[in-house]
């Protein structure tokens, strides 16, 4: 992406966007979690993101708010990439943080959205299946959040696969 690319970003989005930088050819935008959709949509169908690279989260424990979900996105047509930030917040009806999923947007969001839900608990509102990808379904917590206890012991689940 170029600095036109984002300043046309801005210019388009001026209240959803938090801030913008090109740290090492990196570019990067912070957007308000409300706007995500929006946003996303734009990128796809005006500057021709159409890849969605990647998508993770970090837990800034002691932060507020505490996690950012970040999407990796690429223009296969130009070959410009940019990353996108969204902070999220803890959800009103409990402990976990929530954002929209983009599952409508880059179908292939499904794995990875599940992946992030499974890892750190931000659920993915409008997702289809959330539910493990990687951590048996009677796992409790979330692995990859700083405050998760590491000598935690979890109950041991035996399956008989025979049956299936």
């Amino acid at each position: 992406m170029s600095k036109a690319d984002l300043d046309k970003l801005v210019a388009q989005f001026p209240s959803a966007i938090v801030s913008t930088h090109s740290n090492c050819g990196d570019d990067t935008a912070v957007i308000r979690s409300e706007t995500l959709l929006s946003v996303m949509r734009w990128l796809k169908g005006s500057l021709g993101f159409d890849f969605l690279v990647d998508l993770t989260a970090v837990d800034f424990l002691g932060r507020d708010p505490r996690f950012e979900v970040v999407y990796h996105l690429r223009s296969m047509q130009s070959g410009s990439r940019l990353r996108i930030k969204v902070p999220v917040a803890c959800s009103e009806d409990g402990p976990n943080p929530a954002v929209d999923s983009v599952i409508s947007i880059w179908p292939a969001a499904n794995w990875q959205e599940r992946e992030v839900w499974d890892m750190f608990g931000i659920k993915f509102t409008g997702h289809p299946d959330l539910r493990r990808v990687l951590m048996y379904e009677e796992f409790v917590g979330h692995p990859l959040r700083k405050d998760y206890p590491k000598e935690k012991r979890q109950p041991l689940i035996r399956r008989d696969y025979s049956m299936e």
